[in-house]
């Protein structure tokens, strides 16, 4: 199982992703998602850089953004990427009522989905694009 790779103890390319982390997020250390990723810095370097990206501002907003993310996780299983955009999502202002709604809507969307999958829906023409 690996361990962690502590600032410390990172190469320089990881050091450098480890900074722009930092730098870009405002905060005093990485979390363990990056700290584990540091064992492939290519994939460090390119995981970050397309978060970084993708959850910039844009035309949905952060809070949004960070809800889509926290729902995707749910409907995956993720217990450490709910945690984190839980926390991302409350500190860019999801409240509790907020909160409430996505989880209710997840789990129709993932109850709903599962049965059109399992009867085999086909798709009403005016649906089609």
């Amino acid at each position: 199982m690996p361990t962690p790779i502590e600032y410390a103890d990172a190469s320089a390319a990881v050091r450098a992703v480890y900074d722009d982390i930092k730098q870009s997020r405002n905060v005093p250390d990485v979390n363990n998602f990056w700290k584990y990723l540091a064992h492939d810095p290519v994939t460090l370097k390119r995981t970050w850089e397309s978060i970084k990206e993708i959850m910039a501002p844009g035309a949905l907003d952060p809070l949004t953004k960070e809800m889509v993310y926290l729902a995707v996780s749910v409907t995956n299983g993720c217990g450490y990427c709910i945690a984190s955009h839980s926390a991302a999502a409350r500190k860019a202002g999801m409240t509790e009522a907020m909160f409430g709604e996505l989880m209710a809507v997840t789990g129709m969307a993932n109850e709903t989905n599962r049965l059109v999958n399992g009867y085999r829906v086909p798709i009403d023409a005016a649906y089609q694009t």
